[in-house]
C-alpha cells in the first residue's frame, strides 16, 4: 500500500486517482500528524510526502519515521513546488527520502519512479522475509544439534553402563562407537572380534542380513583379547528406522558362555540317551512285527487292535528319539544338509500327500492356494519335506474342531525369495508367545496339557530353514488360527 501526504486536498485527490488507475492501492493524510499515527499502525510499501505543510513539514515526518524500527526502511518521495533549490533537496536527502521530485509534477515520470520504487520495497521486504526465515531455520536446526548430541551422549552412556558387549554401525554398516568392554575382544573400534575357525564370519552375516534390511541374530564364540580364550555370545543387530528408511544399526554381544555349557551338557545326555534308547527299540519294533505275522490276527479281532496300537506307540516314540537326535545333530554342527537344484512344488505336494495317506482324508482338508512354484530351487529335499509335515502335522494337531488347512506359496522376485505357509484355524497363540514357538523345548502353557510333545519340532524346522539361509515365523490370532511360514531364497 502507498500513503501520500499532502495538505491540499486536490492535490491528494489527483494523485490518488492516477495510483489507483494503475492498481496501486492507496491511503491518505493530510497532514505530518496524521501520517505519522498511519504509518505506525500500517505497513506501507512507499511513502509519497509534500514538503511545504503547516504544524509538522515533510523533512521532520521524514525525520521522525526514520526514528522508528517500523518505518525507517520505507522508502519517501518528495514532492515540492515551492523548496527546489539546492539546499532543500539536499535536506530532503539527508532526512532519509529515497527521491526528491519538484512540481508541477510529469505523470509518467512520477508513475515510473513510484514503480520502482514500490517494487524495491516489495523485494527488500521478501527478502528479509527470507532471512528471517533462515535465521529461524538456522536458529532451529543448531537447536536440533545440541538436542541431538545430548541424545547421543546420553545414548552412548547407557551402551557404557551396559554389562553387554554395545556398538553403533552408520547406514553403510561401518562401526561408529562402540563402549569400553568392545576391547576386552577387539584390539580396533572397526574390526569386530575374531570368531572361531568354525563359526561364520560376523561381517559377512551382517552384510547379507543389511542388504536385506533385517535384524541379525546369532550364537558365535568369539576370542578374549587377553586370555585368547573363544567364548560363546549372541549377537544382535537390529536396524534403527527414521522416516521408513534406515538410519543405523544398533548391536550387543551377550556372554552366553556359561549357558551353552550347561546346554552343551544336557544335549550330550540326550544324545547319549536317545542313542542308548535306539537300538531296544528297533528290536522291540521288529520283534512286534515278528509277532504280527506269526499270530496272523484276524483284522478286526480285539488283539489285532492291540497290535496296531502298540505299533503305533512305537513310532510315536521312534519320532521322539529321532527328534532328539536332530537336536544333538544340530547343537554339534553335525545337521547335514545336502543342497540340490529340486523342484519345490514336487516336494510340496509329497508333503501333502504323506499327510492325507497317514491321516482320514474324510476329516482332513488340505487346501493349495497361490501360484505353484514350479522352479528349481538348491534345497535338501529331504530336511524340507521335514519341516512342511511339521508345519502340517501340527495345523491338524491344534485344530481339533476344524481339519481345514490351507497351504500358500508366493514368489517374491524383488527380494528374490519363495515363502510357504501353512494356515490352519485352531487354537491359536497368543501374541506374547510367538516369538518363543520356535525355541528349544518351549510349549504354549494354554496347549501343553491338552496336547503331547516335548517341543523341539519347530525348533528343527527353524535350524533347518536357518541353514537354508531362510526365514522362519508365525502369524497368529487365539481362538481363530496360526499361519506357519517359511522363506527360502531362489539362488
Amino acid at each position: 500500500m502507498i500513503l501520500i501526504v499532502d495538505d491540499n486536498q486536490s492535490n491528494l485527490y489527483s494523485l490518488q486517482k492516477l495510483l489507483e488507475s494503475k492498481d496501486f492501492q492507496v491511503d491518505t493524510a493530510d497532514s505530518g500528524e496524521v501520517a505519522l499515527g498511519k504509518a505506525l499502525k500500517n505497513d506501507y510499501a512507499l511513502i509519497i510526502l509534500d514538503v511545504q505543510m503547516p504544524d509538522m513539514d515533510g523533512f521532520e515526518v521524514a525525520e521522525t519515521l526514520a526514528d522508528y524500527s517500523k518505518t525507517k526502511e520505507v522508502p519517501i518521495i518528495f514532492l515540492s513546488a515551492v523548496n527546489t533549490d539546492k539546499k532543500f533537496i539536499t535536506r530532503g536527502y539527508a532526512s532519509g527520502a529515497k527521491d526528491y521530485v519538484t512540481k508541477p509534477v510529469d505523470p509518467e515520470i512520477l508513475l515510473l519512479k513510484v514503480k520502482t520504487f514500490y517494487n524495491l520495497q516489495e523485494q527488500n521486504v521478501a527478502m528479509k522475509k527470507t532471512q528471517q526465515n533462515l535465521e529461524l531455520e538456522v536458529k532451529g536446526r543448531r537447536e536440533s544439534q545440541v538436542t541431538m548430541k545430548s541424545q547421543i551422549d546420553h545414548f552412548h552412556l547407557m551402551l557404557e553402563s551396559l554389562p553387554q558387549i554395545a556398538f553403533t554401525l552408520n547406514d553403510q554398516g561401518i562401526v561408529d562407537f562402540v563402549n569400553g568392554k568392545w576391547y576386552q575382544y577387539s584390539d580396533s573400534e572397526q574390526n569386530f572380534p575374531e570368531t572361531h575357525p568354525d563359526d561364520p564370519v560376523i561381517l559377512e552375516e551382517f552384510e547379507r542380513c543389511r542388504k536385506r534390511g533385517k535384524a541379525l541374530e546369532l550364537e558365535i564364540r568369539i576370542k578374549n583379547v587377553g586370555s585368547e580364550d573363544y567364548r560363546y555370545h549372541l549377537l544382535r543387530v537390529t536396524p534403527v528406522y527414521d522416516e521408513g528408511r534406515i538410519k543405523n544399526w544398533v548391536g550387543t554381544f551377550t556372554d552366553i558362555d556359561g549357558q551353552k555349557k550347561a546346554e552343551k551338557e544336557k544335549d550330550e545326555f540326550l544324545s547319549i540317551a536317545s542313542h542308548e534308547l535306539k537300538t531296544p527299540l528297533t528290536s522291540i519294533k521288529a520283534y512286534v512285527q515278528l509277532l504280527d505275522r506269526k499270530l496272523k490276527l484276524d483284522k478286526d479281532s480285539s488283539e489285532a487292535g492291540f497290535v496296531t496300537k502298540v505299533q503305533g506307540q512305537i513310532e510315536k516314540l521312534n519320532t521322539l528319539i529321532t527328534d532328539l537326535l536332530d537336536v544333538s545333530k544340530i547343537e554339534n554342527g553335525k545337521l547335514k544338509i545336502n543342497k540340490k537344484p529340486v523342484n519345490l512344488e514336487n516336494v510340496i505336494s509329497n508333503a501333502i500327500e504323506t499327510i492325507l495317506q497317514t491321516h482320514d482324508e474324510n476329516k482332513v482338508k488340505i487346501g493349495r492356494h497361490g501360484v505353484k512354484p514350479d522352479i528349481l530351487i538348491p534345497l535338501d529335499e529331504i530336511r524340507i519335506e521335514q519341516v512342511l509335515i511339521n508345519f502340517l502335522t501340527n495345523a491338524i494337531k491344534y485344530s481339533p474342531h476344524n481339519n481345514q488347512v490351507i497351504v500358500t506359496t508366493f514368489v517374491d522376485e524383488e527380494a528374490q525369495e519363495v515363502r510357504v505357509s501353512v494356515t490352519d484355524f485352531g487354537i491359536g497363540i497368543p501374541d506374547f508367545k510367538q516369538a518363543a514357538v520356535f525355541r528349544k523345548f518351549y510349549r504354549v502353557e494354554e496347549s501343553s496339557l491338552q496336547f503331547q510333545g516335548m517341543g523341539i519340532g519347530l525348533f528343527i524346522c527353524s535350524e533347518i530353514i536357518k541353514q537354508h539361509h531362510g526365514n522362519v515365523g508365525v502369524s497368529s490370532i487365539l481362538g481363530e488360527g496360526s499361519t506357519f511360514y517359511f522363506t527360502l531364497p531362489l539362488n
